[in-house]
């Protein structure tokens, strides 16, 4: 099989003709229309003139040549092959939570919380009046719903966020 990997020296301009494409990647035109087919992002289409290509387009031209001349890869698979490349990596749930910590979801909504009272004690304060900031404690999901429905078994109300905050 015929060495491909050579380096093609490309010229500095933003678009080529087809026919500048077929002697750079050293291709029949015929092949060149084959492979727009199986790559429709090939070239860009002037309307009823011909198409022209970018850079990046003689450059994925090269690299589809070599995929199916030196790899041996079909048309179908140089695709793929190609697809996988350009497609970003997907998240791993595992990675993630290894990266940041399993309850990486509780910490963030006890911080949204904690920003929301903030907002709530700038936006309902008089410019005049002071107030003091007081942490909360982290509460558990499990433990305040199990708070609220004993009192409300009880008959007694569970206590709102606003009432809570006016305590502090």
């Amino acid at each position: 099989m015929p060495e491909v990997s050579a380096q093609v020296e490309i010229p500095k301009r933003a678009l080529f003709k087809a026919a500048e494409v077929c002697d750079l990647a050293k291709v029949q035109p015929y092949v060149l229309r084959s492979w727009e087919t199986e790559f429709p992002a090939l070239g860009i289409a002037k309307g009823d003139g011909p198409r022209v290509y970018r850079r990046a387009d003689v450059e994925q031209v090269l690299r589809i040549k070599h995929l199916l001349l030196v790899e041996g890869l079909t048309l179908a698979g140089a695709r793929r092959k190609l697809e996988e490349e350009t497609t970003p990596v997907g998240a791993d749930t595992p990675v993630i939570d290894a990266l940041i910590g399993q309850n990486a979801r509780e910490r963030l909504t006890t911080v949204k919380r904690g920003l929301q009272s903030i907002l709530d004690l700038l936006s309902n304060a008089p410019n005049g009046d002071e107030f003091r900031l007081a942490a909360t404690p982290p509460v558990s999901r499990a433990r305040s719903v199990s708070a609220a429905r004993s009192k409300a078994a009880r008959g007694k109300s569970a206590p709102t966020k606003r009432a809570l905050r006016r305590k502090h």
